[in-house]
């Protein structure tokens, strides 16, 4: 006999898929996000942390923060350019676990 386990969540979100994402995210080794939440910090509570992405995306309860723009000097000294893509560590688990679906 076998038994299937189903949520009542909105969105399936495999939770390998999360792994994955975390596993992507750490091998780059960036930098701390605009929360300043290093990898480590990230790392205390990984298991709790995840699932809190995980529950969050798959019930559809997730809204990202706005993210931080940050002025970058073009070469040459001919004005700047705008990069707006500084995130949370936390969302960039989630913008990953989306890539790996």
């Amino acid at each position: 006999m076998t038994t299937t386990i189903t949520t009542n969540k909105p969105f399936s979100i495999d939770k390998k898929c999360m792994v994955k994402a975390y596993k992507a995210v750490r091998s780059n080794r960036g930098a701390a996000g605009v929360d300043g939440q290093t990898l480590e910090e990230f790392d205390k509570d990984l298991k709790g942390n995840l699932y809190k992405i995980w529950n969050r995306m798959s019930s559809g309860s997730y809204f990202p923060p706005p993210v931080r723009a940050v002025s970058i000097p073009k070469k040459g000294g001919d004005g700047e350019r705008i990069l707006a893509r500084i995130m949370r560590r936390f969302d960039r688990y989630a913008v990953n676990t989306t890539r790996s679906a």
